[in-house]
């Protein structure tokens, strides 16, 4: 999805509707190979409207990703479904025009909105920093190994009895000061 400014200029009363599949999988691993595993390809509609020698984006994606969990590791597929509304500005000056809550980018010299980028972009934003598979979530399981496990801060300041091991080199000592 790819938009020269100047062919936009005669959407300026009815917007410009795109309906697109979207591959963006290739991208995103090059960018994030090591937050993103996998994508399906995104569903995209977008209406495009000129306005002020600007170009204003509203779009919907929707598609879905696989992401390591946060804990394990685990391979996890992300559903998306999200919005995109973005302002395409042909010069610096031209932010001045919108709020500053407003995404507002500014274009190049070849004055081209090269939507799949943005697209990717925002499926980056949409990772959460904590994702888990159902099942650690659901029953809460920490990763562990040989002699070595995760534990939640919880479990770390009021361990549980069973959880006092004494080398056993070390359990002679224990009795040391009792016959003093």
């Amino acid at each position: 999805m790819k938009w020269a400014l100047q062919d936009l200029k005669e959407y300026n009363t009815k917007p410009l509707s795109v309906d697109e599949t979207l591959n963006v999988e290739s991208d995103l691993l090059n960018r994030y190979s090591d937050g993103i595993l996998s994508s399906t390809p995104f569903q995209v509609h977008a209406d495009v409207l000129y306005d002020r020698g600007n170009a204003v984006v509203n779009a919907r994606a929707t598609g879905e990703i696989t992401v390591p969990s946060s804990r394990s590791l685990t391979p996890v597929k992300m559903p998306l479904d999200f919005h995109i509304d973005e302002i395409y500005v042909p010069d610096r000056e031209a932010i001045k025009l919108y709020d500053k809550d407003d995404v507002v980018m500014v274009l190049g010299k070849k004055q081209i909105i090269n939507f799949d980028k943005s697209v990717a972009d925002n499926i980056i934003l949409q990772i959460p920093m904590h994702i888990l598979s159902p099942k650690e979530d659901k029953y809460h399981i920490m990763p562990k190994g040989h002699d070595w496990e995760v534990m939640t801060e919880d479990e770390f300041y009021h361990p549980k009895a069973d959880h006092k091991h004494v080398d056993p080199r070390l359990a002679k000592l224990k009795d040391y000061f009792k016959n003093k």
